[in-house]
């Protein structure tokens, strides 16, 4: 069987060969990662936002001559890992009379630019040959480091293209960031990953139709890759692996006693879940977040919220987090909690929600589990009350039931012109005015006078709020 790692070989023992192994020259095949890496903007998942005709991605990918004077001569290039940084660098430098040169911020120093930038005029001004520079990391590089690449970028010695996972505004010098031009990578989606997959089992850089995903196991692949492509193919070759080993380790048993292969060598093997799961150690969640279980796991973390059972709403949580639920829904639904179930016993629960969802917007995961693990908890351990949400869902009923018909003459709006002449704000009190700054006065429609829609529980600081509301209810009443 051919090679499902590297190149392919022939004699006896090929289908022996470890995976990763190049046998044509004894050393290990690159990553598939690696070897899957586009050779043109075409072959790119996903960005098409940045990909259209004629758009700076492909004005430098093209070369000097296509982008003409006015092309853009640096980006940089923000988004979350494995969206395709490294890879469009590889694109770009691809172009005709260019040669790739990559540092990383975490090891690079200032001599290490200023080397690049003097190896690339004397690359452009003796053998035509444009320098591309990637820059991995930049936000890590200090003010000196980013200052040490002003003079190539506007000179244009080189075609920088800087990745970064952090807001390039606040980490990359306000010189640099205007003379480069800032594009923003989208996270892949499940179908983008799922597309890269597929090629990958199928492209001869790839596995070569060597091996089969199971629908199940292409699943558990794009949920654990979380978008990521780079995590995507690593775990489809660690899972190639796990099969390959076990092709080779469990023969069947033939009538005469004997042994034969499990599966004609011929055949394509079939990547199963059983594979991923153990290539990944990682069980498949099963959830289907356009199904059922999409509603039971979140109906289930709420009501667990609710009932005031913190293990087991972090128990839900973990569960949508490692399915690759969004966690922005999730975010929502902390929020509608925070407001529905614990309302005015914990006001401060709202606040956490609120703080958590924008947090969550912010970072993004995986450090996004931690903010919305401590919102759960406050909400799970915080007193409840659903008195608001009565509370508005009764005056609601009672104004679809056609009550609350006009507004009383005191409280309509006097401001304008002939206002004053039909009535309005005659006899009305400023609260203000009054001592503790609560009025004796009608504010509801007459149908519905003396109608209590806020009824606050004894739990939490609705302990305190409740004789506070029948002091102020018998005040405007005037009871």
């Amino acid at each position: 069987m051919e090679d499902l790692f590297g190149s392919g070989g022939s004699g006896d023992d090929s289908d022996d060969r470890d995976p990763g192994q190049d046998t044509s020259s004894g050393r290990q095949a690159p990553p598939l990662a690696v070897r899957m890496r586009p050779k043109n903007l075409d072959e790119v998942v996903g960005q098409q936002h940045l990909l259209g005709q004629g758009s700076p991605l492909r004005q430098l990918a093209a070369g000097a001559e296509a982008a003409g004077p006015a092309g853009p001569s640096s980006v940089l290039l923000w988004g979350p890992p494995g969206t395709g940084k490294t890879t469009l660098a590889h694109v770009i430098a691809r172009g005709p009379g260019r040669k790739f040169v990559e540092l990383s911020a975490i090891t690079a120093g200032v001599r290490d630019v200023r080397r690049v930038m003097d190896e690339a005029l004397t690359a452009r001004d003796l053998y035509k040959t444009t320098t591309v520079l990637f820059l991995d990391e930049i936000h890590r590089f200090n003010k000196a480091q980013q200052d040490a690449l002003l003079p190539g970028v506007e000179n244009r010695w080189v075609v920088l293209v800087a990745a970064t996972t952090e807001n390039p505004s606040f980490s990359v010098v306000s010189p640099l960031l205007s003379r480069s031009l800032l594009l923003t990578l989208k996270p892949l989606t499940d179908r983008d990953i799922e597309g890269l997959l597929l090629r990958a089992v199928s492209d001869p850089r790839g596995l070569g139709g060597a091996v089969e995903l199971s629908p199940e196991a292409l699943e558990h692949l794009v949920r654990l890759s979380a978008g990521d492509a780079r995590r995507a193919l690593t775990a489809l070759e660690a899972a190639a692996g796990v099969a390959f080993g076990d092709r080779h380790d469990h023969p069947k048993d033939t009538d005469d006693g004997g042994s034969e292969p499990a599966a004609d060598t011929d055949a394509p093997l079939v990547v199963e879940l059983r594979h991923t799961e153990r290539a990944l150690d990682s069980a498949a969640v099963r959830y289907d977040r356009a199904g059922d279980q999409h509603y039971d796991v979140a109906s289930a973390f709420i009501k667990s919220i609710r009932g005031s059972d913190v293990d087991a709403s972090l128990h839900y949580l973990a569960r949508m987090l490692e399915a690759g639920e969004d966690p922005r829904f999730i975010a929502r639904r902390i929020v509608i909690s925070a407001s529905e179930d614990i309302g005015m016993a914990d006001p401060t629960a709202l606040q956490t929600a609120v703080a958590a969802a924008q947090a969550v917007q912010l970072i993004g995961m995986p450090e996004g589990r931690i903010i919305l693990a401590e919102a759960v908890v406050h909400l799970a351990t915080a007193p409840k009350s659903n008195a608001a949400y009565m509370g508005i869902n009764a005056a609601i009923a009672d104004v679809r039931a056609g009550l609350g018909s006009g507004i009383p003459m005191h409280l309509r709006d006097a401001h304008y012109q002939g206002a004053k002449g039909l009535g309005h704000g005659q006899g009305y009190k400023y609260a203000h005015d009054a001592p503790h700054g609560v009025a004796t006065q009608q504010y509801p429609p007459d149908d519905l006078v003396g109608k209590d829609y806020y009824k606050p529980t004894a739990n939490g600081a609705e302990r305190d709020i409740a004789p506070r509301l029948e002091k102020l209810r018998r005040i405007i009443r005037g009871k």
